[in-house]
């Protein structure tokens, strides 16, 4: 008998342990199995800051945060239009980590009544207030086939154009990436560039936009050693094949 008494006092002192661990373990989840939240950070943003994107999620407030699971702050936070994808982690100490992944911009779009974003798929995006960025060029003078709008594909030949110009300043030389500030696309006719630090317009034309750029990275490589030869330059043409024209207020000569 003493030794049924002993195992059965084993079995329940053991359920006891067992019982007392998982409500240990869970004590920190409510009744609907929510994480309790203390503190929420963000990383990884560019374009606005964290306190924004808190602010737009609705989780600027660590009040509303009892009501709140790592899946509902990654849907909120994936809301803003300005973000790809979030990867939302916790390290069980109510501290929650959000790493956002923000869509990548490719130009700023000039249009009759708003200027907007154009992402690298050639989705449209409002600018928001408080928003920062820098060494984006502006598309302006393009052909308008329909009413732009927040979340439109918008993918014209004039688009694409110039998504071939940035791609080709991309892929030939990061300072004149950084340097190229707007694609003038000239309502169908000759695309003209503007860099920034350069006071006068590169006529760039349109097709064959690699080469053109090699050519252009070369025209500036001797322009900067020949300075005193280049001051009055009031324009280069890439338009010709395998020449540039060098214009200036004294004349016009290949280069």
């Amino acid at each position: 008998m003493f030794k049924d008494f002993g195992k059965i006092f084993g079995v329940l002192l053991l359920s006891v342990i067992v019982i007392s661990i998982m409500y240990l373990s869970l004590f920190k989840y409510n009744e609907k199995g929510k994480e309790e939240i203390k503190m929420i950070n963000i990383s990884g943003n560019n374009l606005l800051s964290k306190e924004i994107y808190l602010r737009f999620a609705d989780l600027e407030q660590s009040s509303v945060y009892d009501d709140l699971s790592l899946n509902i702050i990654k849907k909120r936070i994936e809301e803003h239009p300005y973000v790809a994808k979030a990867e939302v982690k916790s390290d069980g100490r109510g501290n929650v980590d959000v790493r956002i992944r923000e869509k990548e911009i490719y130009a700023v779009l000039l249009s009759r009544t708003e200027p907007f974003f154009l992402t690298n798929d050639f989705e449209l995006l409002k600018i928001y207030e408080y928003t920062t960025y820098s060494d984006i060029p502006v598309i302006s003078n393009f052909r308008i086939s329909d009413k732009l709008s927040p979340s439109k594909i918008y993918k014209t030949e004039d688009i694409v154009e110039a998504f071939r110009i940035i791609d080709a300043a991309r892929i030939t030389d990061t300072e004149i990436a950084k340097k190229l500030a707007e694609v003038n696309l000239k309502n169908g006719g000759d695309v003209v560039l503007t860099f920034s630090g350069i006071n006068y317009p590169i006529v760039f034309g349109r097709g064959n936009e690699s080469k053109k750029m090699i050519y252009l990275s070369l025209v500036w490589e001797r322009i900067n050693n020949l300075k005193a030869s280049f001051e009055s330059t009031e324009y280069i043409d890439l338009r010709f094949t395998n020449e540039a024209y060098i214009g200036s207020k004294e004349n016009t000569g290949l280069i």
